[in-house]
């Protein structure tokens, strides 16, 4: 069942951002009075699973759901149609429409990723409002979640005070900054410290075991008891309270007496249905006690008195500006990314990801909240994805149209349908070594 709640999210926001960017293209096109000969949802090589044509325009749904596409007459593109291109040019085709307009026909389908995204966030901070964690709520520092984060200079316990200079306030926003960061001032023992970052921070975070390298402290809850684990008695949502005569108010505590207490039983007090109660854990010859930890939501949090999450909630036209400020800030936030992928140094290239790094991001139990948030984060993907210089793609065919209305100057369809061809090139190269890194990961880094 899980994985059919994920595939479903999957096809359902890769199906509305791909009809959306296609409408971005169709809708001018028709303003214009160009002819659209097809409207694809997928791609239908050979075949489609559906289609019907209304008025000029075959509208379908193909099998291979790697994109779509609209058919425009007289254009160069993926289809090459070379047959149509020896004709003499026609009113209705796209060859035959002034430079201004099929530019706006170009810049349509990135035009309708941002303003989604954007329109996605405004609704998101009207309706859900914004839950965060104060960075003042962690009176007693952060855990350490990873190897990296240790090897890095973060000690569990440290409060971050700035990153890049910045002071941090919401302590959500520190965890994502810090992989673009080039130092972090933290707080140890009433001293400050500053941490200076390597450039390649992001290879070695892709080439550890975990991909966050610090998060809240938690207390230690029992998600499940190993099979070859002595400690029957403990129970899935026991929460530890104390060890060995040790009170354990956070995980990390717990783990790190029962490193010093190999082959031992210890008298614990855990926290069951709100009620204390007295019993013995056994630390195997590791160190470790057999147990899978268990994640607790922000009311747990909340209930056991840990935190104070805090909740804005925003109005009609307050929520404008604040989607609009989160839109931008995702806008930015992506654009480092890219600018990391292509800065080989950084490594970034290591984590690029195909088809099944999107379906991955995708949660197992069903959530609007973070559909719509995965989907705007999708949709500003696209859109700055399809602006890069390359042939076939939006970037491309408006880079030359951009040298058109400079020069007054109109690349030769020969010319254009030869860099039609490089540029599938390219795309292909990225699409395999993007789905490449999948398959890699999936069998080495399981």
């Amino acid at each position: 069942m899980e994985i059919v709640i994920k595939l479903s999210q999957f096809l359902l926001s890769l199906s509305l951002l791909i009809i959306l960017h296609e409408l971005g293209h169709f809708i001018p096109a028709k303003l214009f009075k160009t002819r659209v000969e097809k409207f694809y949802l997928f791609f239908d090589i050979k075949y489609s699973l559906l289609k019907k044509k209304i008025g000029e325009t075959e509208y379908g749904i193909g099998w291979l759901p790697l994109g779509g596409y609209v058919k425009i007459s007289g254009m160069i593109d993926e289809s090459m149609d070379k047959e149509q291109m020896a004709l003499p040019p026609q009113p209705w085709e796209f060859r035959s429409k002034p430079a201004w307009q099929r530019l706006i026909i170009m810049l349509g389908g990135v035009a309708v990723n941002f303003i989604l995204a954007f329109v996605i966030y405004i609704g998101m901070a009207f309706y859900y409002g914004e839950l965060y964690l104060n960075n003042s709520e962690l009176k007693d520092g952060i855990a350490v979640t990873s190897e990296v984060g240790e090897e890095l200079g973060f000690r569990t316990g440290d409060k971050i005070v700035a990153i890049d200079g910045e002071k941090v306030v919401k302590f959500n926003e520190a965890q994502n900054k810090i992989l673009f960061a080039k130092s972090v001032v933290v707080e140890r023992n009433g001293n400050l410290q500053n941490i200076t970052l390597p450039i390649d921070l992001i290879d070695k975070v892709l080439s550890g075991e975990k991909r966050l390298l610090i998060d809240w402290r938690e207390p230690f809850m029992v998600g499940k008891v190993a099979d070859s684990s002595m400690n029957k008695a403990l129970k899935p949502k026991d929460v530890i309270q104390s060890l060995d005569g040790v009170k354990t108010k956070y995980a990390d505590q717990v783990i790190a007496i029962a490193k010093t207490k190999k082959n031992q039983t210890l008298d614990a007090i855990v926290l069951r249905d709100e009620k204390e109660v007295p019993i013995k854990i056994h630390i195997n010859e590791n160190g470790k006690l057999g147990l899978f930890a268990a994640s607790f939501t922000v009311n747990n949090l909340e209930k056991l008195g840990l935190y104070k999450f805090s909740k804005q909630e925003y109005g009609f036209f307050e929520s404008f500006p604040v989607g609009i400020e989160k839109g931008k800030n995702q806008l930015l936030g992506y654009g480092k990314q890219l600018k990391a992928i292509f800065t080989p140094s950084t490594g970034a290239y290591k984590g690029v990801g195909g088809f099944k790094a999107i379906f991955d991001i995708f949660p197992k139990t069903w959530s609007w909240e973070i559909f719509w948030n995965i989907t705007a984060i999708l949709s500003i993907m696209l859109g700055v994805m399809n602006l890069l210089p390359i042939p076939a793609l939006d970037g491309g065919h408006v880079m030359f149209l951009l040298y058109e209305i400079i020069t007054r100057r109109k690349p030769s369809d020969k010319f254009m349908e030869n860099a039609q061809m490089v540029g599938f090139v390219l795309l292909i190269t990225l699409l395999l070594f993007a789905n490449g890194n999948d398959i890699y990961k999936a069998i080495f880094h399981k």
